[in-house]
Order: structure tokens, then C-alpha cells, then sequence
């Protein structure tokens, strides 16, 4: 314990608290139950208040931020509506193992339970998609909660917290007393792989004929990408990567053999379907890579290494786990594996695949598509901007064409899907990245469910480059009407409804363009990326029809890809 102490308020502990954690911007909006928080905010100068304009706003924010720089995001609202708004973005932060912690105000504790104004239950409405969460009942207790909630939230499998401030423990005093550690029960993350284990697998990968590294996010959480990078140049195995992988090794290496799963690339899922030897590092089997389990990966032994014990057989049964931190584990790797077999025949085969099916889109009918735009952007900025994606099919054509060379420049929504992440949460990382240029992608339909949010990057001048990929329909679900469900395409055109996004962005004070011409983009392009007096905003006409591929139909296995539209004839 600190031996400076003193009797404070629970408001000025709160603050002392976020100043012993280095926190610098808290993502949040007044209300009620938070009022003398804010009345101590308006003279703290340590950190930055940045007022959002919807709490959902604030959580993508907080993960945005979180995202781009590795530290936990901060967020603060007010009780019951106020708390409830953030769940959106507590659900979308746990699945994608995101840090954020979020401080809710709470009626005075007498009143809890008895409906009173703005109460909600948000500790029992978030329990089942926070990391932790604390409803704080005395404030001799606020400041180890505090030091408890950063610690949950950064360490291990990182995740939401969120600490519920009644709002009489906020006016309360006590003395101060900052944990210079934390201890608890039950919660210790291993950090280094069990040495037999990591022999085992070392010994695994140098026999193996056909060996493949399957990356997730976890990768990037443990900022082991110089560790990956390491492990593959001295085994030369092929590295394939999730959607939140994407970046932990660099898509110009050619080693990587881009996204695997769903949309994945056609030879990483053959690489996938034929391989002797599986190795997952921080990723944990999703349903969009796995396909149809039985079928998945079923010629491989597979190694398994990750943080979390509970993720391991969860949903596909491994042969050899490896529980640990997979930075340390890969090092750990690296140091035991001396002699490799010869790959080249496997390398060989690769090839073919990517001859086979390349990734490919139509260019030469003078009508705009999304993957010219997303090459033309990877080629401008040298694959080193900060790209946050929204959710649907710009979101997986971008995961195709934009080749990241680092870590931490693809932001995106990936367990929980969730339309609307993008443009606050590419607020959020342009606090906190400064030296890139952040870029957010969008379709037309995501583009509107926070477009409130713009009114937060005009305020502050953040140099963002907003894109809006507007093919007049939600995309994917018009995709999957089109494929699997007889061409009704049921309440998916918003060609009627859409709004002039051009004077959209400007009504908010952007700087905006509009156009469907190929000839126009690259042209946009270098204006908005040379533009940094404040955000941006172009709306690119895209054709209407067009689809991602490959697609694995949902249940289908990972060797059951569609690699093109069928001709009516093909499908008779």
C-alpha cells in the first residue's frame, strides 16, 4: 500500500486512481448520477474528457483506442439509460478480448432495488459479457476496485470490466490508500509454457512435412509480432491469420498466405484442409474459420497455444495444448527447434492453389468497385494506416486486398459483428495514434448507425479519413439472399432511403466528395490522406450486385468454398 494517506472524496479518489494508471482520455457524457465526477473533471488536468454524443459511441471509442495502442480504453456515463447504452459495446470488447473499463453511475445504495430513477441492474445486465464487474458499496473499497478492474482487464485474455459507482460512494470520504499490488484469488494468467509441452511441439514442427501456423488476435494482444516473425523466417513455415490476426505478420511477406475461413483466401484454406501439422497461436477456433469442425483441418495434429485455459477443447480437440502467454511460448519455440525438414514441396503445392484461384475482381468495364478502392487506398499508404473497418462485405474485402505490414492497423468488429463499430471506434484510435493515418471503412448501411459520432471527430479536428463503399443495399445480407435464399431480397435495398452522404458530411463540417467514377479515386484518395486539419469524408457509388468470394456456405467445411457466382445453368 501507498503510506501517503489522506481523507478524499470517492470523486477525487476516482481521479487519483486514473492518474496512478496512466490513463489519458476517458470516452464519456454527464448525467445525474456522475455529476459530481464531472464537477471534479472540469479542473482535472491530467487527462483528456472527450464528450461523445451516444455511450454506445463511448465503448467503440474506448476499443478503438485500446485497439490501436495495447492500453486499456476508459469510458464514463451515467446510470440506468445511460448504462445501458454501453452494452453493445462491453459485448463487442468480450468477444474480441479487447481492454476496456467502464465506470457507470448508480442511484445512492439505499435506492438500489427499489426502481428508482435511471436505476438499471447494469452489474447483473453485463455479467455474462464483462471479463468482471464490481458494483462498488462502500468507498473505502473504490480504490482497490479500481486498481482490480485495470489489472482484469489488461492482464491474461484481456476483456471488459465495468465498476458501478452508486452515487453516494462518489460524495463519500475515506483515506486514500492506492494497492501497489494486486492479488486474487482463483485469477493468476500463466504466462510460459510448460517446458515438456514446448518440446514436444518444437519437435512436432520440425518433423512435419506440411506445417502451417494458424494466427489470431492473441498475437497482437501479447504484442509478440516480432516473436511471430522470428519463429517463421527460422522454420519457413506458411503463416495464415484470422481476421483479428490480421497484421500480426506482414501480408507483403511471402510467407503469409493472407485470411483463412470464410472469406479467406482459396490456397490458405486448402493449405488448411491438407496439412500435417495445425499450430494455433492466440486464436480460438471460430465457427467462421472452422466451418463444419468434423471436416476441419481433419489430416493435421494439431497444437493449440493460448492464455486461456477455457478456450482450449472448446471447439475443436487438439492434440497437444500449450497454456501460456503466446509471445513467450513462441520464443520458447523458436529457442528449441534446430533443424527443419524441407518444405519446398509443400510450398510447391501452395503455389498451385494460388494459381488456381487468385484473387481477382473486374476492372475493366468503367464501373466503381469496393476491392479497386481498397488496393488503390493499400497501395497509397503503403499498407501502414490504421484501417477500421465496419461490418459486412467492405469489411472482408478488405481483409482480402489491404495488406497490413503491422500490427495493430486492422481495428475491426469480428465476434460480434456488430454494424456501427467504425466510426466511433476510429475516433477512439485517432487519440491515440498519431503518427498514421487512420482510416475508416464503411458501408452505407453501418455508416448510419452511429453517423451522430462525426459531430465527435468535426469537434476535435481529428485528421480521420472516412469512407463510405455506398452499393445502396446492406451488402452481405443481400449476398446471403441472393445465395441461399431464393433472391428475396427482403428489406436489404436502401437505395430509396439513403441520405446524400456528400452534404451529410458536410451538414457535420467535413471536408466530403462523392463520386462513381474509377478515374476519380485515386485522385480523393491523396487529398483526404494529405488533408489533416480535420476529418474527411468520401462516398464511393459502388456497384450494387457485387460479392464477396470465396464464400464457405455456413455449416459447410472449409474444402466446400464458392469461389465465383454461379451461372443459373451451373446450379440446375
Amino acid at each position: 500500500m501507498t503510506s501517503d494517506k489522506k481523507n478524499m472524496s470517492g470523486a477525487d479518489i476516482f481521479f487519483e486512481c486514473l492518474k496512478m494508471e496512466g490513463v489519458e482520455y476517458i470516452f464519456g457524457y454527464p448525467g445525474g448520477a456522475v455529476l459530481k465526477l464531472y464537477e471534479k473533471l472540469h479542473d482535472v488536468d491530467f487527462l483528456n474528457h472527450i464528450l461523445v454524443r451516444h455511450e454506445q459511441g463511448a465503448t467503440h471509442m474506448a476499443e478503438g483506442y485500446a485497439k490501436a495502442t495495447g492500453k486499456p480504453g476508459v469510458v464514463l456515463v451515467t446510470s440506468g439509460p445511460g448504462a445501458t447504452n454501453t452494452v453493445t459495446g462491453i459485448a463487442d470488447a468480450y468477444m474480441d478480448s479487447v481492454p476496456i473499463v467502464v465506470f457507470t453511475g448508480q442511484v445512492p445504495t439505499h435506492l438500489i432495488g427499489n426502481d428508482a430513477f435511471q436505476e438499471a441492474d447494469i452489474v447483473g445486465i453485463t455479467r455474462p459479457i464483462t471479463k468482471h464487474n464490481f458494483l462498488v458499496r462502500d468507498v473505502k473499497e473504490l480504490a482497490s476496485t479500481i486498481r482490480k478492474a485495470f489489472y482484469i482487464a489488461s492482464s491474461g485474455r484481456p476483456g471488459p470490466v465495468l465498476v458501478d459507482l452508486p452515487k453516494d460512494v462518489i460524495n463519500s470520504e475515506c483515506e486514500f490508500e492506492y494497492p501497489n499490488e494486486v492479488e486474487m484469488r482463483g485469477y493468476k494468467p500463466k504466462l510460459y509454457g510448460h517446458i515438456n509441452q514446448i518440446k514436444k511441439a518444437a519437435t512436432m514442427i520440425q518433423n512435419a512435412k506440411r506445417p502451417l501456423f494458424y494466427v489470431g488476435g492473441g498475437v497482437i494482444m501479447s504484442g509478440g509480432h516480432r516473436e511471430l516473425h522470428l519463429l517463421a523466417k527460422e522454420t519457413g513455415v506458411p503463416v495464415t491469420m484470422t481476421l483479428q490476426g490480421l497484421g500480426a505478420f506482414p501480408m507483403t511477406d511471402k510467407q503469409s498466405l493472407g485470411m483463412l475461413g470464410m472469406h479467406g483466401t482459396y490456397w490458405a484454406n486448402q493449405a488448411v484442409n491438407n496439412c500435417d501439422l495445425l499450430v494455433s497461436l492466440g486464436a480460438r477456433f471460430d465457427d467462421r474459420v472452422t466451418g463444419k469442425i468434423e471436416s476441419f483441418a481433419n489430416k493435421a495434429y494439431k497444437i493449440h497455444v493460448d492464455i486461456d485455459p477455457t478456450c482450449i477443447d472448446k471447439n475443436v480437440l487438439v492434440d497437444l495444448p500449450i497454456v501460456g502467454d503466446v509471445k513467450h511460448v513462441m520464443a520458447e519455440l523458436a529457442s528449441e527447434i534446430n533443424q527443419m525438414n524441407d518444405l519446398t514441396d509443400w510450398w510447391n503445392k501452395i503455389e498451385d492453389w494460388k494459381n488456381e484461384c487468385p484473387l481477382t475482381f473486374e476492372s475493366n468495364d468503367g464501373r466503381l468497385r469496393s476491392e479497386h478502392i481498397i488496393t488503390k487506398l493499400s497501395e497509397l499508404t503503403n499498407g501502414n494506416a490504421v484501417v477500421v473497418t465496419d461490418v459486412g462485405q467492405h469489411q472482408m474485402w478488405t481483409a482480402q486486398y489491404y495488406k497490413y505490414t503491422h500490427p495493430r492497423s486492422n481495428l475491426t468488429s469480428g465476434g460480434l459483428g456488430t454494424m456501427g463499430f467504425s466510426v466511433p471506434a476510429a475516433i477512439g484510435a485517432s487519440f491515440g495514434v498519431k503518427d498514421r493515418p487512420v482510416v475508416s471503412l464503411n458501408g452505407d448501411g453501418g455508416f448510419q448507425m452511429n453517423i451522430q459520432e462525426l459531430i465527435t471527430a468535426a469537434y476535435y479536428k481529428l485528421p480521420i479519413k472516412f469512407i463510405i463503399l455506398n452499393n445502396s443495399f446492406l451488402g452481405m445480407v443481400r449476398q446471403w439472399q441472393e445465395l441461399f435464399h431464393a433472391e428475396k431480397f427482403s428489406f436489404t435495398d436502401l437505395s430509396h432511403s439513403n441520405p446524400d452522404f456528400k452534404k451529410v458530411g458536410e451538414a457535420f463540417g467535413l471536408k466530403s466528395f462523392s463520386t462513381d467514377n474509377p478515374k476519380d479515386v485515386e485522385s480523393i484518395l491523396k487529398e483526404m490522406l494529405e488533408y489533416n486539419e480535420g476529418p474527411t469524408l468520401a462516398e464511393f457509388k459502388v456497384v450494387k450486385e457485387d460479392m464477396v468470394f470465396p464464400i464457405i456456405p455456413s455449416g459447410a467445411s472449409i474444402n466446400e468454398m464458392i469461389t465465383k457466382r454461379l451461372d443459373p445453368k451451373e446450379m440446375m
